[in-house]
């Protein structure tokens, strides 16, 4: 079931959108997950825990999949 997260800023760190989630309990989980690649980003494989995410941003990590968005105007 997709989940969808408001960010405030133009971009959030995927490491810091898996914790944020409660996808993972702490950044040492975060960054083992996206190491052995078990994180997608727009439907791709992603190795860079810092990578930024914008706006319509999909993330998934085994059953959990976040949707990226800003707040309305």
């Amino acid at each position: 079931m997709e989940k969808k997260v408001t960010i405030e800023t133009e971009y959030i760190k995927l490491e810091a959108l898996l914790k944020l989630t409660g996808a993972v309990g702490t950044g040492g989980e975060a960054k083992f997950r996206i190491q052995e690649g078990q994180v997608s980003v727009n439907g791709e494989v992603c190795l860079q825990r810092g990578r930024k995410l914008r706006s319509g941003d999909r993330v998934r990590l085994g059953r959990d999949e976040f949707l990226v968005e800003a707040p309305c105007a």
